[in-house]
């Protein structure tokens, strides 16, 4: 029989509705969990657990008393560190922010959180600043796969992808500025979802690529990510980016018959770079999709070979941009040497607080905003950009849905790319066209490669159609049994 750890969110709702367990007894678990393999993983920087234990009793109490409570009932949520919590550090992984309490909370924590009440149980580890593909770059160091501790998980939602796949919580949340959802959800074997940019508020989330990045939820299965995206999204005032557009619930569209449902096939995702297991893995997993009703055709997306200069472009720009902020003088890390003028305080306190790959990202960013190559390299990106999101609108005009390969290769091992940062960028080709393009992409595993490290299948959709791309989704699932198996950890 499964512990309370191991069951999906869903599964503990209707245990707590039928009175079968309470959301104290389901944190209990998973804090067990947390001290008996955080220590091998390291997939949390910061515990919240006498908070977590206060308000897990408080709901406890009102489930008791019969009083109304949200639809979340105290189930554990991990929260990435650079989602604002309230009185929780919110780090983002760097020395720059160690310490850093924000007064207010982000929208999606006013969601989950205050209104559904979701606990949170931690902050979970992510690359410095979001930006990177493995958790490597962590100032509090690397978190570790628990399908094979030599290993990455992914990144830069890494902590997230790794408490959810080891059972330390059912639900998480990361946020994905260019597959930094769906390449932990991949290389962990869960199902990750990065939505429509402008379906989830970004408010509170620290800023690293704004017109890329896009809060998104991390669980077992895919009827999970339904349920948090159906809380989390939602036109929010406080972010000009947010769009007014109607949300539905997703959970009531799962189940639905796949007939006629049209599924394109890029013919660009399945090109050099890709191992040839991953691939396979994929082809099998559309074959299913086809098994349940839907069509498949292969169809093009000639400008996606340029999406990896394009977004790095854009990203470096906008992250060299957010984070001129964090100068010491204001709040974070500031160097506090004696008989230095400001302008030796700021460059000092930028060296030492910002990790190798922020100062790298910085400086080619400023270097390509600079005056003389401003529309030599960031216009052209922009212009390019464009182009990569025509593609994605003409193949859907005729698809339903675009299926393909969320990472060229599984896990790669810890240390074997973080010192050559051109081989690191390649692993996320398949996953950035997504961002610069802005339409909905979920991660959902589809098989294993020959080191028994699990592969992720990506589906996308129309922009605001998540419904259809959950749907799919399930209806994956529902026909496999990739998602319910365990890593070794």
């Amino acid at each position: 029989m499964a512990k309370l750890n191991e069951l999906s969110a869903t599964e503990l709702l209707t245990k707590i509705k039928q009175g079968e367990t309470t959301p104290s007894e389901i944190l209990d678990a998973c804090l067990a969990r947390i001290d008996a393999i955080d220590t091998q993983l390291h997939a949390f920087t910061t515990l919240e657990r006498a908070s977590a234990i206060k308000a897990a009793k408080e709901i406890t109490s009102r489930i008791s008393q019969k009083k109304k409570v949200g639809p979340l009932m105290g189930l554990p949520l991990a929260v990435k560190d650079c989602i604002s919590v309230k009185s929780s550090q919110t780090a983002c992984g760097s020395k720059m922010l160690e310490g850093y309490k924000p007064p207010y909370d982000a929208t999606v924590i006013e969601k989950l959180v205050r209104q559904a009440n979701a606990v949170v149980i931690g902050r979970t580890n992510m690359d410095e600043f979001a930006m990177g593909s493995s958790t490597e770059s962590s100032h509090f160091g690397p978190t570790y796969n628990p399908w094979n501790l030599k290993c990455v998980p992914g990144g830069s939602s890494g902590g997230s992808g790794a408490s959810v796949a080891s059972s330390e919580v059912p639900i998480a949340i990361g946020s994905d500025t260019g597959g930094s959802i769906r390449c932990p959800a991949a290389y962990c074997g869960i199902s990750g979802m990065k939505a429509t940019y402008g379906r989830v508020s970004r408010y509170g989330l620290v800023a690293y690529a704004n017109s890329l990045e896009q809060i998104g939820p991390m669980a077992k299965t895919v009827e999970d990510c339904a349920l948090l995206l159906s809380i989390m999204a939602g036109h929010d005032p406080r972010d000009s980016t947010a769009a007014k557009v109607p949300v539905p619930d997703y959970t009531k569209g799962l189940g639905e018959d796949l007939s006629g449902l049209v599924v394109g096939v890029p013919k660009e995702f399945y090109g050099g770079g890709l191992k040839p297991e991953v691939g396979n893995a994929v082809k099998a997993g559309y074959k299913v999709l086809e098994q349940l009703g839907a069509e498949i055709h292969e169809v093009s997306l000639p400008h996606i070979e340029y999406a990896l200069p394009t977004y790095y472009l854009i990203a470096m720009s906008e992250c060299s941009s957010n984070l001129a902020r964090f100068d010491g003088l204001r709040y974070g890390f500031r160097n506090d040497e004696e008989k230095m003028n400001v302008i030796e305080s700021y460059s000092k306190t930028r060296r030492e607080g910002f990790g190798p790959e922020v100062r790298r990202r910085i400086i080619l960013g400023t270097y390509a905003l600079s005056a003389g190559f401003y529309e030599m390299f960031y216009i052209k990106a922009l212009k390019v950009r464009t182009l990569i999101k025509n593609d994605f609108l003409k193949a859907l005009e005729t698809c339903n849905l675009l299926v393909g390969p969320t990472m060229p290769s599984g896990a790669f091992e810890i240390g074997s790319k973080i010192n050559d940062p051109l081989q690191m960028y390649l692993e996320d080709v398949l996953t950035v066209p997504i961002n610069l393009a802005g339409v909905p992409s979920l991660s959902v595993p589809c098989g294993f490669d020959a080191t028994g490290m699990p592969i992720g299948m990506q589906i996308m959709g129309r922009y605001y159609d998540e419904a259809t791309v959950l749907k799919a989704g399930y209806a994956f699932q529902q026909k496999t049994t990739f998602h319910q198996q365990k890593p070794p950890v």
